[in-house]
């Protein structure tokens, strides 16, 4: 019996070719759709697929497709009514598309998280930045690498750019006013994990001044080669950033896949900080969608793109249509 296709279903052109190849080299069949240019039957009974992964991401408005920001979410919902197996499915992309929603998952887990304000007027920003410490960062509530953050010093500088009405608050009209933090060591830490386990952790080292944090994403190897573009998870090479491997402690990782597991992600990244002024560290960014960190061998040891489709094939849908658990249902 010939395998049904699982569904790659994604609208940035490069960022997953090691993920096709690989599932080319384990002749796994699979279809490509578009997320930009999509359309489905809300009466359809069925799908061709036996798994739909769901590569799609809150920056696609920053390549001219933000028709797939929302339009995605409704998508996934008819998936799940249907019963067709999704990595990332719903529950998982709304965490993500919503940093508000994120600081109050990080709440509801009791986990360490910057003090943060949501708000829905830029004229609200200084009201609710009066009981934070400056500098403040204003974020916008759907981002994507670094996308729509803006950093103010002084209560003074916030009140400017109200008046000359350059906060930006996005797509949704929606913002964080959020505590700004030194960095500890001057870097950050993001923690890869797949089915709700720890995969990998490694350090960025951003340059000054700079929001985006993605450290899948950094465009050099270890000797400092720079990649072609196509291993990069952004669309042009980066400046001054640089990685290594890390390794959180016990109590960091258990409380990683905590996140992990309730947030529905089945493969994504939580970002963690430590804070240079008390030397804790706070969780401030979820992301359902990982591109693995680049030169991945050198850099952590492995190919995390081989453990990836091992995931995959054991959640494609068996003969008898029993699927492996996601996330989701195992944080149920």
């Amino acid at each position: 019996m010939s395998r049904r296709p699982i569904a790659v279903y994604h609208e940035h052109p490069d960022w997953f070719r090691p993920l096709f190849a690989e599932l080319d080299k384990r002749g796994i069949p699979f279809d490509r759709l578009d997320a930009a240019a999509h359309t489905f039957d809300p009466t359809e009974a069925s799908t061709p697929w036996s798994l739909v992964f769901n590569r799609a991401s809150p920056s696609a408005y920053l390549r001219g497709h933000a028709q797939t920001t929302f339009y995605t979410l409704h998508w996934l919902r008819h998936l799940e009514r249907l019963g067709v197996p999704v990595v990332n499915g719903a529950h998982a992309y709304a965490n993500e598309l919503s940093k508000a929603t994120q600081a109050d998952l990080l709440r509801g887990l009791g986990l360490p998280t910057p003090r943060t304000r949501v708000i829905n007027h830029p004229a609200r920003a200084l009201a609710a930045a009066s009981d934070l410490r400056y500098p403040i960062l204003v974020k916008a509530n759907v981002g994507g690498s670094g996308a729509g953050i803006t950093r103010y010093n002084t209560p003074e500088a916030l009140a400017e750019a109200i008046a000359t009405g350059t906060v930006d608050l996005g797509v949704d009209g929606t913002a964080l006013v959020q505590e700004s933090a030194p960095l500890r060591d001057g870097h950050i830490t993001r923690v890869e994990t797949l089915g709700g386990k720890y995969l990998y952790a490694i350090n960025v080292y951003p340059p000054t001044d700079s929001f985006d944090l993605c450290p899948a994403d950094a465009c050099q190897t270890t000797n400092g080669v720079e990649l072609v573009r196509g291993a990069c998870a952004i669309d042009a090479p980066k400046s001054g950033m640089r990685v290594e491997a890390a390794r959180p402690s016990a109590e960091i990782i258990a409380q990683v896949e905590r996140i992990s597991l309730a947030s529905g992600i089945d493969v994504g990244g939580i970002e963690y900080l430590v804070d240079d002024r008390d030397g804790k560290h706070y969780f401030y960014d979820i992301n359902a969608l990982s591109n693995f960190v680049a030169d991945a061998p050198n850099v952590i040891g492995f190919d995390p793109w081989v453990k990836l489709v091992d995931y995959l094939e054991a959640r494609i849908t068996d003969a008898n249509g029993i699927a492996a658990p996601s996330s989701a249902a195992l944080a149920a």
